[in-house]
């Protein structure tokens, strides 16, 4: 069977047409998301497969990533105007992601109508966090009434990576320890301890956490009154600054993209050098911290776009890292782990080693599994 996985992201929509039998893809890419033209993106999307009739008809569902399911969806499950509605009410803790993710399921809803529809939640991941990490310390009332709560995200990317670990470095036992980065547009981090998330970086939102693209990440929370009363900025107003004009955009004041800013670093551009060192630093800071949760380290591994393709980057943070005994093969980081099972540390553990998310596959196996296959 075929299986169609659409995976709307802050600044992309990526979809694959996969088959069950072995995994292999039978049409898939990426539409990039200008400012504002996210419905442009997807109705390139549904274009693309009208091109493909043969394989439309083949088709038996349609699998999305959505970004934020609340507590109320702790697993995958088929789309219906409930689920819907749930979608939306949880919109307001990920205002960059649902909404578009909502989009996509609407519009393939109108191009495929007689196709069954999945939500494949990147909170479920990590609904296993114990009530330490998941907890905020505020008023108790505030997460029993309203759901305020560290709830995590890039789950499928998270997930995928730590299965793939698991089969290639022969960490599959409950006591397999885990870290895994993935560094995007978004970026976070997850602690698996056998398999299940006991620690993550990304917290009610997607804001919390790690420097990003144009996201802050941490940020002192008294920050948010000084914006208003010095900017003249509306709560809204501040949110959407720490959401679309920070991180490395804000810092370098060149670009939120890592490609661009490395060659920035590469010209002698001081400002794209530290917002780079930044972005390292805090990185390397926070997988730190996931040893805690974990009681140690296995495996270390990095994934998405800059996590792939930076060894730029990956040399800092490993280099920051030397404290728990990583040591770089230099080599193997300049072919991003290539040609090998992706490994770019030397000896271990614990090790270090570039993953190839696979969130397509995720997406169309839990579809599978969500209607039956």
């Amino acid at each position: 069977m075929l299986w169609l996985a659409l995976n709307c992201g802050s600044s992309s929509v990526k979809f694959a047409v996969v088959d069950a039998t072995d995994g292999a893809r039978r049409l898939a890419g990426v539409q990039e998301i200008p400012a504002g033209e996210a419905q442009a993106a997807l109705d390139a999307v549904v274009a693309e497969l009208a091109n493909n009739p043969d394989l439309v008809g083949e088709l038996a569902g349609i699998g999305h990533r959505v970004v934020h399911g609340g507590e109320r969806f702790s697993e995958s499950i088929r789309i219906d105007a409930e689920v819907l509605a749930g979608i939306e009410g949880v919109s307001p803790m990920a205002p960059l992601h649902n909404p578009l993710n909502l989009m996509g399921i609407q519009t393939l809803q109108r191009a495929f109508p007689a196709l069954p529809q999945v939500a494949v939640f990147d909170t479920a991941f990590h609904q296993s966090l114990p009530p330490r990490a998941y907890l905020y310390a505020v008023p108790h009332s505030l997460y029993t009434e309203h759901g305020v709560r560290r709830y995590g995200f890039h789950g499928t990317s998270h997930r995928s990576v730590a299965h793939q670990a698991a089969d290639r470095f022969g960490l599959g036992g409950k006591s397999a320890r885990i870290v895994s980065a993935h560094l995007g547009n978004g970026c976070s981090t997850a602690a698996v301890l056998g398999g299940r998330c006991v620690e993550t970086s990304m917290g009610f939102s997607p804001l919390e956490g790690l420097v990003m693209g144009t996201r802050s990440g941490d940020v002192d929370p008294g920050l948010h009154a000084f914006l208003g009363q010095r900017l003249g900025l509306d709560l809204a107003g501040v949110t959407r600054l720490l959401n679309r004009e920070s991180g490395l955009l804000g810092l370098s004041g060149v670009s939120g993209d890592m490609r661009e800013l490395e060659a920035a670093e590469a010209r002698g551009d001081v400002q794209a050098a530290l917002a780079l060192e930044i972005f390292c630093y805090r990185l390397a800071k926070n997988i730190a911290s996931q040893v805690v949760p974990l009681g140690g380290l296995d495996a270390l591994l990095f994934t998405g776009g800059i996590g792939e393709n930076s060894a730029r980057v990956r040399a800092q943070v490993l280099e920051w890292l030397a404290p728990l005994g990583f040591e770089i093969d230099a080599g193997a980081n300049a072919r991003h782990g290539e040609g090998t099972d992706g490994r770019i540390s030397v000896l271990g553990p614990p090790l270090a080693a570039v993953v190839a998310t696979d969130e397509e596959l995720l997406i169309a196996e839990e579809t599978a599994r969500v209607l039956g296959d």
